[in-house]
Formats: structure tokens, sequence, C-alpha cells
């Protein structure tokens, strides 16, 4: 009869490696999420009519943190990778934005005179490269390019039924993106003509400004996917599963919004549920493409209503 001894016995692993109750893993990533969203500012600026600069620090410090305890605590070894996203996003999105004060940035897109096309031209451009840096830490997290979905994807996959929408029955995300992206953008136009309502007048100057819109928005979207969806859906859905990566990446979008276009409680709900289409494209497909494309044609929209002055971020 075999008897194990001392020097024979099999170890229990390491903490790190244990796998965490999936709950518990799933509540953590939506707490971090909430807590390093917009929610804290919201409050402090809407309830105590605070400033909240030092919420930024709280927040990046609080990931270090996480992220140290990540390294012995099994509940947060999963969500290792997400944590180191989420300050890579804040500490680049820092750094750019203060080199972005040097004078010869100031020159040439800022100062008060700056019309929307130059100033708007400086803020993607400082989104772009904070976008290219974005994809620099993915790889050096391990990540190859279809891994966090830099690729186009089939843009023909079948997908998920929606029970809650009335959508019982998958089908091509071909049919059901090109629908998809007509009432998004139906509901986009709507809440800019009632919340904007700009003139016919108004709306014929914005056309000589096409061409450079059509830039913007291209810009943002690609930015906006890549920072705020690509690369959070990645180690998110490792560690959580399709549902509360979603979930947690619409809630962050939409929350991001409060202070943007659309704006308001409003605007939270509309972005949260476009935030969720575009994550669900992004899962589904596999790829960078309808998602891209429907965040696009918004733009187009939001970014053509801004260059008339017809509305502006935070309303």
């Amino acid at each position: 009869m075999n008897t194990l001894t001392p020097s024979n016995r099999l170890t229990p692993p390491p903490a790190e490696n244990r796998l965490a109750p999936v709950r518990q893993i799933v509540w953590a990533a939506w707490i971090i999420m909430l807590l390093v969203s917009m929610l804290p500012n919201i409050i402090f600026t809407e309830l105590f009519k605070q400033a909240t600069p030092w919420l930024f620090w709280a927040k990046l410090g609080l990931l270090a943190v996480l992220i140290g305890v990540s390294y012995f605590w099994h509940v947060l070894t999963p969500l290792r990778k997400y944590l180191w996203v989420l300050a890579a996003i804040f500490g680049l999105e820092y750094l750019v934005s203060r080199g972005a004060q040097l004078p010869f940035w100031q020159n040439w897109f800022g100062g008060a005179e700056a019309s929307f096309t130059t100033s708007m031209l400086g803020t993607q451009l400082q989104r772009f490269i904070v976008s290219l840096l974005i994809i620099g830490v993915m790889f050096l997290l391990g990540y190859r390019a279809p891994q966090f979905f830099l690729t186009r994807g089939d843009l023909r996959a079948p997908t998920r039924p929606i029970p809650w929408l009335g959508i019982k029955k998958s089908e091509s995300w071909l049919r059901f993106g090109r629908n998809l992206a007509f009432f998004v953008s139906l509901g986009t136009l709507l809440f800019l003509v009632i919340g904007g309502r700009p003139s016919l007048a108004s709306l014929g100057r914005a056309l000589p400004l096409l061409p450079l819109v059509l830039l913007f928005a291209s810009l943002n979207a690609f930015n906006e996917e890549l920072t705020y969806r690509a690369s959070l859906l990645a180690p998110l859905e490792n560690a959580v599963g399709y549902k509360h990566a979603l979930g947690i990446t619409a809630a962050f979008f939409g929350l991001g919004h409060f202070y943007g276009v659309p704006y308001g409680l409003v605007g939270v709900v509309m972005a949260t549920f476009l935030g969720w289409l575009l994550g669900k494209a992004m899962l589904e497909t596999r790829g960078f493409c309808w998602s891209w494309f429907i965040h696009f044609l918004q733009d187009v929209l939001i970014f053509s209503f801004m260059a008339i002055g017809s509305i502006v971020p935070g309303g």
C-alpha cells in the first residue's frame, strides 16, 4: 500500500493560481469599474458642488494598489490585465494632456479663439496618440492584434438573440449591423435636433465643414472603440465572461458621457445602450469593423451639430 510521505505529498498551488469563485471576480470587476468611472466625479460635482481634480489621483492610486494586491489575492488575479489597462488609460491620457499644454501645441491647436476645426483636430490627435500607446500596452501584456479585436472580424457572423428587445432569432451581422446603424443613427439625430434646435440656415453652414467632420468622426470612433472598448473587453471577457464584459464596458462608456454628447442622464442611458451594442458587435464578430462603422455614423451627426454650435458637451 502506497502512503504519502512529507517528501512526496502534493503541495497546494500558490494563492495566485487558485481559482476564485466567479461571483467574487464579477463583483470585484463591477465595483472597480464604478470606482474609477465618472460616477464619483458626477456625485461630487452634482450633489456637493465640489471640484474634483483630486479624484484622478485617487483613482490612479487605487488602481496601483489593486495591481499590487492582485499578485497575492486570488480574487483580483484574473483581473490583473484589466487593472493594468485601466491604469494605462488613465496614465497615458494624463501624460498626453500635459504634453498638449506645451507652448508649441498651444500655438497650433490651443487658445480661447481657436475654431471648432482647429481645437477638434488637436483633441483627436491627442486621443490618437493615446490609442497608439494603448496598442503598445496590449502587445506588452501579451495580446496579439486579433485577441483585442484589432482586425476586421467576420462581418457576416451570426448574432446572439436579444430576447428583451424582441429579437429571438439569430441573424447575420451583415443584416443586423445595417439595421442597427440606421435606427441608432435615427435616435441620435432626434436627440440632437430636439436638444439643439438648429435652423436650416445653420445646417447649411455645416456643409463646407463636412470633409473635416468625416475625418474627426473617423478618428474619434477609432480612438474610443480602441481605448474604451477593445482594450477593456479583451481582459474582461477572459475574466468574467461575455455578459459581464459587455455590461461593465457599456456602463463605463455610458457614465463617461454625463458631461459629453449626448449628455446628462439621458445621455448616460443612450451611451450605455450604444456601448452595449457596439461591444456586442465586437465580441460576436471578433473584430473592429461594425463597432467602428456604427460609432462613426453617430460621430458624424454629433460633430456636424457641434460644428455649427447647435450643441455643446454637457448641454
